[in-house]
C-alpha cells in the first residue's frame, strides 16, 4: 500500500507527518510518497524524509499512484477533482460545518475520513487531533494576549508601587480553555472561566481559576462531552453573567463552540464598547462565526480601543510540535487500517474507523454528519 502525503497550501505551515512517523509506517511495511518540500515550513527537509525511507515525488504522482492521500487542511475543489473513487482521503475537514465538501466527496464516491470526527472514547484518546491542536491553541492564545496587552499579567511589588495582576476571562473549558487557564495562571493572572458544562467545574478550580456558574444549563451525555444548545431563558441569564465579567476583564479568550453549528456570540458589540481601552479579546472560534460579534477570522480588529484577534489556526504558528502531535495521532489512527503485511484493511466493525469515516462510495457513513445534512436539506 502507498500512502501519499501532500504539501499544505495557503498559510498552513504544519505537515501531517514528520520523518519519525514515516519511519514508523515503513516499519509496518507501508510505502510512503512525500510531495517535495512538504515539510519545509515545519522545518523538516526533503533530505530528512529521504533518510527516513520516503520517496520524494510530485503532487501529480501522489494523486495518480497513492492508495491513501493525506494532508491536514480540507482539500480544495480542484484537488478533489484529481482523486478517484479507488483512493482514500484523510484530513481534518470539519464535516459538520463543511457540508458542501461532504456532498462533493459523496458525489464522487470517494471514501473520506475526517480526523476531527474520531469518537470521544478512551481507546481513541491517542488519535484525538482535536485535543492535541486545542492544547497548542490554548497555549498560544494566552501568549498572544500577553504580548498585546499594554500591561503586565502578574502582580508586581515595586519601588514605584504595586502592579495589579491582569484579569482574564476564558469562555469555554474544553482542552483549549483548560490549557489557557494553566498558562494564564503560570503568568500570574487572575482567571475566571465560564462553561455550560458543570462537569468541568472541578478541573477549572484545580488549575487555580474561578468557575462562573449559571444554574440551569442543559447537558447531553450523548454529545460526547461537547457543549449543546441551551434554552432561551438560560442564554439570557448566561449573557448577563458574561457581560458583567467581560466588562471588568483585561483579556477575554473565547473557545466556546458547538459542533456543526455557528459559534455562540457571547461578547456582543455593546459589551465590547464597555470594556476598558487596551483590553484584548482572543477568539479561537472565529472560523465558525466567533464568540465575539466583531471577530473576523485571521484578522485583528480594533474597536473603541479594544483589540479583537480572530485566530482559529494557532497550531500553524507552532508547526514543529503541532506537526509532531498531529502525526502521532495520525499514526495511531492509520495503524487501525493496515494489516501485518502493510496492506489496507478497513474494518467498519471498529467503532473508531466507522465513526471517523464520513463518506464511502456514494453514501454518508457518519450518523452525526448525516443528521446535519438532513436538517440542512429540509
Amino acid at each position: 500500500m502507498i500512502i501519499g502525503l501532500l504539501k499544505e497550501t495557503g498559510s498552513e505551515k504544519r505537515v501531517a507527518m514528520l520523518p519519525e512517523i514515516v519511519s514508523a509506517l515503513i516499519e509496518r511495511k507501508v510505502e510512503i510518497f512525500i510531495e517535495k518540500d512538504a515539510g519545509q515550513r515545519a522545518y523538516h527537509s526533503d533530505e530528512q524524509y529521504h533518510r527516513a525511507g520516503a520517496t520524494l515525488v510530485s503532487r501529480q504522482e501522489i494523486l495518480t499512484k497513492a492508495n491513501v492521500v493525506i494532508q491536514i487542511q480540507p482539500p480544495e475543489k480542484e484537488l478533489i477533482e484529481s482523486l478517484n473513487k479507488e483512493q482514500i482521503w484523510i484530513s481534518q475537514y470539519n464535516p459538520l460545518w463543511n457540508t458542501d465538501l461532504v456532498e462533493t466527496f459523496q458525489s464522487k464516491k470517494i471514501t473520506s475520513f475526517s480526523l476531527d470526527s474520531i469518537p470521544r472514547i478512551t481507546r481513541a484518546q491517542a488519535m484525538d487531533v482535536l485535543s492535541s491542536m486545542a492544547t497548542v491553541s490554548g497555549y498560544k492564545a494566552v501568549l498572544e494576549a500577553a504580548s498585546l496587552l499594554p500591561s503586565f499579567f502578574p502582580m508586581f511589588m515595586t519601588a514605584a508601587g504595586t502592579i495589579r495582576p491582569a484579569n482574564v476571562l476564558i469562555l469555554g473549558a474544553g482542552v483549549a480553555g483548560l490549557q489557557a487557564i494553566a498558562i494564564a495562571r503560570k503568568l500570574g493572572a487572575q482567571v475566571q472561566v465560564f462553561d455550560v458544562r458543570s462537569a468541568v467545574k472541578e478541573e477549572v478550580m484545580s488549575l487555580g481559576a474561578r468557575f462562573v456558574e449559571v444554574e440551569g444549563a442543559r447537558e447531553d451525555a450523548a454529545a460526547g462531552g461537547y457543549a449543546v444548545e441551551q434554552t432561551e431563558d438560560f442564554k439570557k441569564r448566561q449573557q448577563e453573567a458574561i457581560n458583567e465579567k467581560a466588562i471588568k476583564a483585561d483579556v477575554v479568550i473565547g473557545t466556546a463552540q458547538i459542533p456543526g453549528k455557528k459559534a455562540p456570540v457571547l461578547i456582543p458589540n455593546d459589551i465590547v464598547e464597555k470594556m476598558k481601552p487596551g483590553s484584548v479579546i482572543i477568539d479561537l472560534a472565529a472560523s465558525t462565526g466567533g464568540n465575539c460579534e466583531l471577530s473576523k477570522d485571521n484578522e485583528i480588529v480594533e474597536h473603541h480601543g479594544i483589540r479583537i484577534v480572530g485566530q482559529s489556526n494557532y497550531p500553524s504558528q507552532m508547526p514543529v510540535d503541532a506537526s509532531k502531535m498531529f502525526g502521532k495521532n495520525l499514526f495511531n489512527f492509520i495503524t487501525l487500517m493496515i494489516d501485518d503485511e502493510g496492506q489496507l484493511q478497513l474494518d467498519f466493525e471498529d467503532e473508531i474507523v466507522k465513526g471517523t469515516c464520513i463518506t464511502r462510495d456514494s453514501e454518508i457513513i457518519n450518523e452525526r454528519v448525516k443528521s446535519v445534512l438532513a436538517n440542512k436539506n429540509n
